[in-house]
């Protein structure tokens, strides 16, 4: 009797101190994402069964991720750095670009997995640990120590673009990267210098790292001299668009789309919706996915811990570049980059990496404040 209360307790305090609503709110977002997927692919059963698995398995990785100490995960960071290592470069024999020109997939009984997806929750998790114990010992600006945050950001983004020339994917990272700068509050002077190095490197990136078809696509949006028949680099976009205006406020109807778009269940998902329901659909999935950031920056300024807010900033940062780029795609005011709107889009990968993530957010608001802070609110 005894044991079954304290199991009972124990149970009913899970649910108190964990984040049940950013729980509730994401995984209603990836119902609407599937329903949303069966229709725009009639009702494709391979794609179906794959994102509610997915959507279960994240689910499992939230609660696993909501009582698992972060401090846990981050003192393991060499096996971590060897995993994320090995991980993105087994994409050089063995990756798959399903397509889309990126190295950047592994396919296992025809089902696709994206390491930088879940390297990403890693990255989050380790840069945070070593901005906040910088933080802690007063040696966040030292040289040597900025040194090595950015070289610690180089690498993997470096490691990743090489690997898979992802670019899309590789750019999550940098948005994650000077978020938790900023948050972790590196001096004005270490941004202002990183912001003109990095503008100086501009052209001998242009020029000498991307290729062609990549600086076609980041300036298309901008110039309209590139493919003004919408026959190559513009054609995606175009059909995007068309698709959300044909779809005016109610929409077509599930089911009814009638124009044909690539990638119309992943990066597309956004204008296919647009199309079958509507702007007003397409409203309430930028509010949802809004209230999921600003709650996860809710959690962290409360956690009273910089480890806790660096992670709950990284993971609000990486949610917010990855729905801003998905949608300027569809609208035709960012480049076509191959960016999955979170928790929507189809790809199980992305979906238990975002759960994963979420579940973070949720682990820091589940510990108890530090008590340092707690004696400074009293």
């Amino acid at each position: 009797m005894h044991k079954r209360h304290s199991r009972l307790s124990t149970l009913v305090s899970f649910f108190k101190r964990a984040d049940l609503f950013l729980l509730i709110i994401c995984t209603l977002l990836t119902m609407f994402g599937i329903v949303a997927i069966a229709s725009v692919t009639d009702g494709g059963t391979k794609y179906i069964i794959v994102q509610t698995v997915s959507m279960f398995i994240g689910i499992a990785a939230f609660l696993v991720f909501t009582v698992i100490d972060p401090d846990l995960i981050a003192d393991k960071w060499v096996y971590l750095v060897a995993f994320s290592t090995v991980f993105i470069l087994g994409l050089i024999p063995f990756g798959h670009d399903d397509g889309t020109g990126n190295n950047a997939w592994y396919r296992f009984f025809g089902i696709g997995v994206q390491p930088s997806e879940i390297v990403k929750v890693i990255f989050i998790v380790l840069m945070s640990k070593q901005i906040s114990n910088y933080k802690e010992r007063r040696e966040l600006d030292k040289p040597k120590n900025v040194a090595l945050m950015l070289g610690h950001w180089l690498f993997v983004f470096g490691l990743l673009f090489v690997v898979t020339s992802d670019l899309g994917s590789a750019l999550i990272f940098m948005a994650i990267f000077i978020v938790l700068m900023v948050a972790g509050g590196v001096a004005w002077y270490w941004l202002g210098a990183g912001a003109a190095v990095g503008a100086a490197m501009i052209p001998l990136a242009w020029n000498i790292v991307l290729k062609e078809y990549q600086r076609e696509r980041i300036l298309a949006p901008y110039d309209p001299t590139i493919d003004p028949k919408s026959e190559g680099i513009r054609w995606q976009t175009t059909r995007t668009m068309t698709a959300m205006k044909s779809g005016r406020l109610n929409g077509v109807g599930l089911g009814n789309g009638k124009l044909n778009i690539d990638a119309k269940h992943t990066d597309c998902i956004f204008a296919s919706i647009g199309e079958e329901m509507g702007m007003i659909a397409c409203a309430i999935i930028l509010i949802v996915l809004m209230i999921i950031i600003i709650r996860c920056c809710i959690v962290g300024i409360r956690s009273g811990s910089t480890f806790g807010m660096l992670i709950c900033f990284g993971v609000a940062a990486a949610i917010a570049f990855q729905t801003f780029i998905n949608v300027g795609m569809c609208m035709g005011i960012s480049p076509v980059i191959g960016i999955t709107l979170p928790f929507v889009s189809y790809g199980g990968s992305s979906i238990v990496a975002l759960y994963s993530a979420v579940g973070l957010v949720s682990g820091v608001k589940y510990r108890p404040k530090p008590v340092r802070h707690s004696i400074a609110i009293q």
